[in-house]
């Protein structure tokens, strides 16, 4: 971090820090700052860094972007694995998204379970629990661009359906007791699967749950 006339520069590991999101979804936000409205850089030392006051204040309002998320299909086993097109019908959306995903991923996007080997190309599997935290993920920008949110039913829709995964997190949280956030999102990552940046989170909104 870097002090100039009283404001902070940050370079991207300072954001990584910063915002607990992974370097590859930094860069992927980057990469699309024509549609974003990415702030600029400025140049110190050789290394590219950004006002950190104006850079946060960005990224809040592009996690907080209205999203209509009600064409995404919640149900079925969360450890199914899906082809291609099952993933597309749970998202709700055109088969070619997908493929367009296996060439240009969106931030966050993750990784198969399972690849098959075919004899002109490769099918990715993804369980139905990876996509739906992707798309519950707002720095995945899934569901902005349709534009305003479905209606004022929304959060009661959101209401009617808790993630389970907070659930997950209060029992760890309560089976590790005096553990740090870290250790603890560490074990529950190994245990169900995605980041630990994501469980980080997730262990924030359960502790704030568990306050109410």
């Amino acid at each position: 971090m870097k002090t100039v006339d009283g404001r902070q520069w940050a370079n991207r590991e300072d954001l990584i820090e910063h915002s607990g999101y992974g370097g590859t979804t930094l860069k992927r936000l980057w990469r699309d700052r024509r549609a974003n409205g990415h702030p600029e850089p400025r140049e110190i030392d050789g290394v590219m860094h950004w006002d950190l006051e104006e850079w946060a204040r960005w990224f809040a309002q592009h996690r907080q972007r209205p999203r209509d998320l009600s064409g995404v299909d919640r149900s079925g086993e969360p450890d199914e694995q899906l082809p291609p097109a099952g993933q597309a019908r749970l998202l709700g959306v055109d088969p070619a998204r997908i493929t367009q995903y296996a060439k240009n991923p969106p931030p966050e996007w993750p990784d198969p379970v399972r690849v098959e080997e075919l004899r002109t190309r490769t099918r990715e599997y993804r369980t139905r629990a990876q996509l739906w935290a992707w798309a519950d993920n707002p720095v995945s920008g899934f569901g902005t661009k349709g534009g305003r949110p479905p209606g004022p039913d929304r959060k009661a829709r959101a209401a009617q359906t808790p993630d389970p995964r907070v659930r997950l997190a209060a029992e760890a949280l309560a089976a590790m007791p005096g553990r740090k956030a870290g250790e603890v999102a560490a074990a529950l990552a190994e245990r169900h699967g995605q980041s630990v940046h994501l469980w980080k989170r997730i262990i924030t909104q359960a502790r704030q749950e568990a306050q109410q």
